[in-house]
């Protein structure tokens, strides 16, 4: 069996496994079934611990979400991702450095042919003749060898270049939300760590956007045209964003926009306007011509304490989303 239990063992997970699915509210599907079979195992502390976190946090689990435990702890094809992009860059980097190396001892062989030329002076025929004979056929091997190394230098440049275009297109893959094109939540820990980096103390700001009514939305009208009109969200959120900032999907239903050395009054001020930015869109479906309903959201805006875990950050500022619909 794939999972290496006894069967008796095999079958009690099963059962518990589509009990949770259940709990949680999940259709039973392949992807979420083995996420929760490994749930119910509890042999992956990690993924454990990222479903608890969230559910602590008072969001429900959504299919979205299930892919993303499912590529990063069961297909941990993230990981391999990264380490082969960490591997092949690498290797680019011992290749320029080899291709230097080439090009300095080719310097020094010239070098090592300048310093031979004073036999030529010797008043000694013979020995002067000898000398240009071995300058002469140096000469001929050296420029083969120039040539040589100019057209591998040429290949090398060609076939890095399409790795890095390939690299790329991988990039694209781990860190970008293929519905929507915004950034995931792997690239939002890589920017943050970043920017901490350069300033321990710097200020970032938080605006977490919920689509309202966004699961009714989907079921009434497909998970198709859902993913469209996300997309068409996700756009005008990002149109608010400028370079310095991140925005970021998070969940099936949340945006995240990150916005480093801004503060709390800047960000409510561009939550405003990303607010009024998705109220106007007005949505029509190609295939029917039926005009659909009118969609909104609901923001939560925050800044990030001194050393703020980041989860415990994005957390604090979708309580202010709650706290909002509340109120």
């Amino acid at each position: 069996m794939k999972y290496h239990d006894s069967i008796k063992q095999a079958h009690k997970t099963m059962t518990l496994a589509v009990a949770q699915l259940n709990q949680w509210r999940l259709p039973v599907n392949p992807i979420n079934y083995a996420v929760s079979y490994e749930y119910c195992k509890n042999k992956k502390p990690i993924l454990t611990a990222s479903i608890k976190r969230l559910l602590l946090s008072g969001k429900g689990l959504d299919g979205f979400f299930m892919e993303q435990l499912y590529k990063d702890h069961l297909l941990e094809q993230s990981k391999f991702r990264d380490d082969i992009i960490s591997d092949l860059s690498t290797l680019f980097t011992q290749i320029q450095e080899s291709c230097l190396k080439s090009t300095s001892g080719a310097q020094d062989f010239i070098e090592h042919l300048d310093d031979s030329i004073p036999a030529l002076m010797s008043n000694d025929r013979s020995e002067v003749k000898s000398a240009i004979s071995k300058l002469h056929h140096a000469s001929i091997a050296f420029k083969k060898q120039q040539q040589q190394l100019a057209e591998q230098l040429e290949l090398s440049q060609l076939q890095t270049q399409a790795l890095e275009d390939e690299l790329e297109e991988v990039r694209q893959e781990i860190y970008l939300d293929p519905v929507t094109g915004l950034h995931n939540r792997k690239a939002m820990s890589k920017h943050v760590e970043a920017w901490l980096s350069e300033d321990a103390e710097r200020g970032i700001a938080a605006i977490v956007v919920s689509v309202d009514h966004f699961s009714q939305f989907s079921e009434r009208f497909g998970a198709l045209i859902g993913d469209v009109i996300l997309s068409k969200i996700a756009k005008k959120v990002a149109s608010y964003v400028d370079d310095s900032g991140l925005p970021i999907r998070s969940a099936s239903d949340e945006f995240i926009v990150l916005l480093p050395d801004v503060d709390g009054g800047i960000a409510s001020e561009i939550a405003e306007k990303i607010k009024q930015g998705v109220e106007k869109l007005r949505f029509v479906s190609v295939q029917s011509g039926v005009r659909l309903p009118k969609m909104s959201i609901s923001c939560g805006i925050s800044e990030m304490k001194n050393k703020e875990p980041l989860n415990q950050f994005i957390n604090r500022t979708r309580k202010a989303v709650v706290n909002e619909s509340i109120n």
